[in-house]
């Protein structure tokens, strides 16, 4: 009997002979190297994951796609794929041309024809899309501020699959799965989409759903790139690798899924679907606020909790898939088990742990019940993440030129060096200049680029569980915010506001520049002649003004044993 779910699907590859000598033409094409999630979508383009697309989209697909969720010919496809470049690559381009495109470590893994360039309306993208032009949104901050201004589209031919080191037997195409479910005999697949560890209450849901539906349990989680903050994927599969036996192996297989999520909610959902319905899937469990990126700018939910569910559920027949609808599960103490949160019997004790009060233990070391979740995923969430007293973390001073970052910054590192326990490394401005951006003028460019490397060296200092103390002026709050990212991944950040007036900073002058930006000898100097963006919610404001270094720097101190950070 043909399954139209089991069949191969098409794939953009090349046949092997041909791929070895597209690679050798391709040595003498205009190459563009790939980001992150650039890789992420060609490989889902390649192997048939992003299927009915051939290509990244041309803009008459993408104008479609942004503005009603079709291809041009009336598919259905909620997420614009692009090629985004920034616009002196996008000029050397004529229409027609073929590009290579390469990973990061300079590998052709496909060529590219370009049939369209344009410059999007990002504003509108973002609003459509997303729902909303607000840069609370990581999707949204990454379309204004990350990608390109330019997109390119065009039909894409593979030429080799992206190398992942990782976890490769855990790692499927489309067509793979579809043979394995071929091969078990699975008629039906339920797939489960996961960014998170797995804990005991998604054990149940996830055995609700595949009883509900008769299936089969596919847990697909998702191991590109996804919310900034997220559980690095190593850890997270090694948790999954650690509850599999928790479910019974004739009915249940894992894969994982080198997706760059979008966190768009209810299109994410659907879209989410389509990906599921390619590799091989029948049905899919929809969760509360699904793909959700949490808060807007006026501390609201980006999405309501059930949209996505409906969005899905309006297009479940044209996705192809059916949907099973989460269930918050809530543990009752009485009864010792799971219950649907809608289920629990009248005037049960019900037990719950958010996100936030989960990982407030996991940083203060205290205990997680056993009901909650497995020892197994405690254990491993513990190895990556010790108590914060224990973590690297990053310290960093903003505020204008004389505003006496380096001086407090200076006494902090003496004082954290007195207590002991942890490496602390000063990434001094002026130091940096020096050492690590002697080549670099004062554009704005080029100082987001200085305070980009300054993020970077404090990140991997950081990761390493050492402290690291910045002291630079960093006065785009852009730049800020994507420092803090870069950081938080392995550590807390704290961004402390040395708040000194500009007259302040003025009248001290110790280095004679702010008289020679009043005389027009520097340019675009911070304060004077270029913006400075106050931190709206740093976790310190220092004022400096009348208050001695020693006790500034103390008050840092304080935050962070307040923090947790350093044991008092």
């Amino acid at each position: 009997m043909y399954i139209p779910n089991l069949a191969p699907i098409p794939e953009l590859y090349v046949s092997y002979e041909s791929a070895q000598k597209l690679k050798i033409e391709a040595g003498q094409l205009i190459s563009w190297d790939l980001t992150p999630r650039q890789v992420c979508d060609l490989e889902l383009l390649m192997n048939g994951g992003f299927n009915p697309l051939k290509g990244f989209l041309t803009q008459e697909d993408y104008d479609s796609v942004v503005d009603r969720m079709r291809l041009a010919d009336g598919t259905l496809w909620p997420m614009p794929i692009t090629l985004d470049v920034p616009e002196g690559f996008a000029e050397k381009l004529e229409i027609g041309q073929d590009i290579a495109l390469r990973d990061q470590e300079g590998v052709i893994l496909a060529t590219m024809t370009v049939t369209d360039r344009w410059t999007p309306n990002k504003a509108l993208e973002a609003e459509k899309v997303f729902g909303a032009d607000d840069s609370a949104h990581p999707a949204v901050n990454y379309l204004h501020n990350t990608a390109g201004a330019v997109y390119l589209g065009g039909p894409v031919t593979g030429i080799q699959q992206p190398v992942h080191y990782d976890f490769k037997a855990r790692r499927d195409t489309p067509n793979e799965l579809r043979a394995l479910f071929r091969k078990l005999g699975w008629r039906k697949v339920v797939a489960f989409q996961t960014r998170n560890p797995l804990h005991r209450a998604h054990q149940e849901l996830t055995f609700r759903a595949a009883r509900e539906a008769q299936a089969n349990l596919l847990i697909h989680p998702v191991v590109g790139m996804t919310k900034p903050g997220d559980v690095d994927h190593f850890t997270r599969v090694r948790c999954y690798e650690a509850v599999l036996d928790q479910y019974p192996s004739a009915t249940t297989t894992m894969s994982l899924l080198n997706l760059a999520m979008r966190m768009a909610g209810p299109r994410e959902a659907v879209w989410h679907g389509l990906i599921r319905k390619n590799h091989g899937c029948t049905h899919f469990i929809v969760g509360r606020d699904h793909a959700g990126p949490g808060k807007n700018s006026a501390g609201q939910d980006f999405y309501g909790p059930y949209d996505a569910q409906t969005l899905f559920k309006e297009h479940e027949a044209e996705i192809g898939l059916e949907m099973v609808d989460f269930k918050h599960m809530v543990y009752v103490q009485e009864k010792a088990q799971y219950f649907p949160a809608d289920e629990v019997p009248e005037g049960s004790t019900v037990l719950d742990i958010s996100g936030t009060e989960l990982r407030r233990r996991l940083a203060e070391g205290l205990e997680i019940p056993e009901w909650f979740s497995f020892p197994q995923v405690v254990t491993e969430l513990r190895r990556t993440r010790p108590p914060r007293s224990r973590q690297g973390f990053t310290v960093f001073f903003t505020g204008f030129s004389g505003s006496g970052k380096s001086t407090i910054a200076n006494a902090l590192m003496i004082k954290l060096m007195e207590m002991g326990g942890r490496p602390v490394t000063l990434l001094d401005g002026d130091v940096v200049r020096k050492n690590l951006s002697s080549e670099l003028g004062f554009s704005k460019e080029h100082r987001d680029l200085n305070i980009r490397r300054i993020g970077y060296v404090a990140s991997e200092i950081t990761k390493n569980g050492g402290i690291a103390i910045c002291a630079p002026i960093a006065p785009y709050a852009t730049t800020r915010r994507a420092v803090r990212e870069d950081i938080e991944q392995f550590g807390a950040f704290l961004e402390v506001h040395v708040a000194t007036s500009l007259e302040e900073c003025e009248r001290r002058d110790r280095k004679g520049l702010y008289k020679l930006a009043r005389e027009g000898k520097i340019k675009e100097f911070t304060g004077i002649s270029d913006p400075y963006d106050i931190p709206e919610t740093p976790e310190l404001r220092l004022d400096t003004e009348n208050v001695d270094v020693d006790n500034c720097a103390h008050q840092v101190i304080l935050k962070l044993e307040s923090m947790g950070l350093i044991a008092v």
